[in-house]
């Protein structure tokens, strides 16, 4: 019994030194960066061991983010948490692969760092945590997910693969992202969701959209400048998607899968300024949902947002494009929404495309064009020549049906 015990404690000390040494490499990779949050998670994960059990919120909100007063469900937590298993697995899927040798992992529904066979992998969502989409050969599972309104748990996260045969050739738009050494990044607009309770009658509580409160730290922010208004406001974990952005990853995302390539999925509200290191990014979604990357795409661009997100105003020209979506959305008359893709480089090297709609009709009607064989010709010569460009079309709509486009405006980008 004696032996056994030896063996087992052998074991148990060539486990501890491999994990020991692999947190090491990762942190040499600079994987979870030199400082930060992430970083002082991922050390904190790393110094319960190899065998420690799953952490609680409440613990690391605490350890970590300095959270004394968390209980139950912490967006913030599960928001870093999905990030660092992200760049573990970014990681892995790249440079650090080493031929099925054991890798590190944060294993769904824990809340602990693991050293796994290289081999294995897990689609099980961890409770109330991300909606991880697994790899498919088929994209319609994938828009069965979007075209959920509501998409719970904080945001939306996955990877999508297709190995298909019949997936479209892409066009002039489209080849430079195939062709780049650089992952591709689908970020989908969305939209933070809070609740309103009453203390007094909980069951006549609400859910809001403000567009000052895009996450749960806003809502803080809010809480403290405006107490009077946001007294009762709390973080219920929800954010959604309009149901538009399932027409554009329809149209967008065989042509991106093409020949088995790996697309990963994020939501505007939790893409960080550092992925554009990293990431080739293709924002499909409305003007109002884009968060980070509006700054990113109207910081060079000839047109500019209006007083609302319905407005685009074209800074040459000074003429004004409005949205009347929301006003005949409800009865049978036509109405304009207007749509708009883009290209371009940002600072980072990242390859940019923005396909957007002031409204979902815009959003409907834009998708296609992007993804046309042939590309119109207007779009096909910067498209072709690498230019950074931009165009806006008008979209004719009748109760949210987009009924026909018309070219308004091509421009290359200052």
């Amino acid at each position: 019994m004696g032996l056994g015990i030896g063996r087992r404690s052998e074991v148990e000390g060539q486990g501890e030194r491999a994990f020991a040494a692999e947190v090491e490499r990762l942190r040499l990779a600079g994987v979870p960066g030199e400082s930060g949050r992430l970083r002082e998670l991922f050390d904190f994960l790393a110094g319960r061991g190899a065998d420690a059990g799953s952490v609680s919120q409440a613990e690391i909100a605490e350890q970590v983010f300095g959270q004394t007063d968390t209980e139950g469900d912490d967006a913030t937590v599960r928001v870093y948490i999905h990030r660092l298993r992200k760049r573990l697995e970014d990681f892995y899927a790249g440079e650090g692969d080493r031929l099925g040798e054991p890798r590190l992992a944060i294993p769904a529904g824990t809340y602990a760092l693991r050293l796994q066979d290289g081999a294995a992998e897990s689609e099980e969502p961890e409770p109330g945590g991300p909606v991880m989409l697994p790899r498919r050969k088929m994209l319609l599972p994938l828009l069965g997910v979007l075209g959920l309104a509501l998409a719970g748990g904080g945001f939306l996260a996955g990877r999508i693969q297709s190995e298909s045969a019949e997936a479209p050739p892409a066009n002039a738009l489209w080849q430079p992202f195939l062709d780049s050494q650089r992952p591709t990044l689908i970020v989908l607009g969305d939209y933070y969701i809070f609740g309103e309770i009453d203390p007094v009658r909980p069951e006549d509580g609400r859910l809001i959209r403000d567009f000052r409160v895009n996450s749960p730290t806003d809502l803080v922010r809010m809480q403290d400048l405006d107490p009077q208004h946001f007294d009762n406001a709390e973080d219920v974990g929800l954010n959604y998607l309009p149901f538009s952005a399932a027409y554009g990853m329809q149209e967008i995302v065989p042509v991106l899968a093409r020949g088995g390539r790996q697309v990963s999925i994020l939501s505007a509200s939790q893409l960080e300024p550092d992925m554009l290191n990293y990431f080739d990014i293709v924002y499909i979604g409305l003007f109002s949902g884009m968060h980070l990357l509006e700054d990113v795409n109207f910081m060079n661009s000839n047109f500019q947002l209006g007083e609302s997100y319905d407005e685009l105003i074209d800074i040459g020209s000074g003429k004004n494009y409005i949205s009347e979506e929301a006003r005949r959305l409800a009865s049978p008359a036509y109405y304009r929404d207007y749509g708009y893709i883009a290209r371009f480089r940002a600072p980072s090297g990242a390859l940019v495309a923005v396909i957007a709609g002031a409204r979902d009709t815009g959003l409907r009607g834009v998708a296609p064009l992007a993804t046309a064989l042939p590309l119109a010709p207007e779009l096909e010569e910067p498209s072709s020549k690498g230019a950074a460009f931009e165009a806006l079309y008008q979209i004719t709509g009748q109760q949210g049906a987009d009924l026909s486009e018309k070219l308004l405006a091509v421009q290359e980008r200052p």
